[in-house]
């Protein structure tokens, strides 16, 4: 049986949220799976994985092969160089302690990506807002100014038709004969 460590949609119409899970590669996509290890939720900023490690790497040990996709987001989480690790530490290749130190050493690095990454976003809000404001600021500006204007030449505009009106005798037209 080939076990294949997959997305299962969930979510309503343009809001996908997906449940990592290990199936049968003949499965359906949203169908029969055999254990669900996360979740992920691609509509935050920076997206949303929430994984057991320990699960992932036992049933990639085990053979079940993880989707181009779930791979994507294994190697974010830092997954796939525990798993990595793992084999180096059981081929002999450094010591448990080297590798943990290894791992631990590229997710304070990772976390400080994020974090930053979160950062850059919410100055970008600001200033994006800021922007806005400052725009909608200058359109109610123009919008003020030009009902000044509008005022002032309707306040001038009587003054002369008054004057003009008293100056012209008024002339009035005799009904037209049938």
């Amino acid at each position: 049986m080939a076990v294949r460590i997959r997305l299962q949609r969930h979510g309503k119409k343009n809001q996908p949220f997906y449940h990592i899970v290990i199936a049968d590669a003949r499965a359906a996509r949203d169908g029969r799976f055999i254990e669900k290890i996360g979740t992920y939720n691609p509509l935050t900023s920076p997206a949303t994985v929430v994984v057991d490690a320990d699960k992932a790497c036992t049933w990639m040990k085990n053979g079940a092969q993880p989707t181009d996709t779930v791979r994507s987001l294994f190697s974010y989480k830092g997954i796939m160089l525990k798993y990595h690790l793992q084999r180096g530490v059981e081929k002999g290749a450094f010591t448990q302690e080297v590798a943990d130190k290894r791992l631990a050493d590229w997710m304070k690095e990772k976390e400080q990506k994020i974090a930053a990454k979160i950062a850059k976003d919410k100055d970008a809000k600001l200033s994006a807002k800021k922007e806005a404001l400052k725009a909608e600021a200058d359109v109610n500006a123009k919008r003020a100014e030009a009902i000044a204007k509008k005022r002032e030449e309707a306040a001038a505009k009587p003054v002369e038709e008054t004057t003009e009106a008293a100056e012209a005798p008024a002339t009035e037209e005799a009904p037209a004969e049938e």
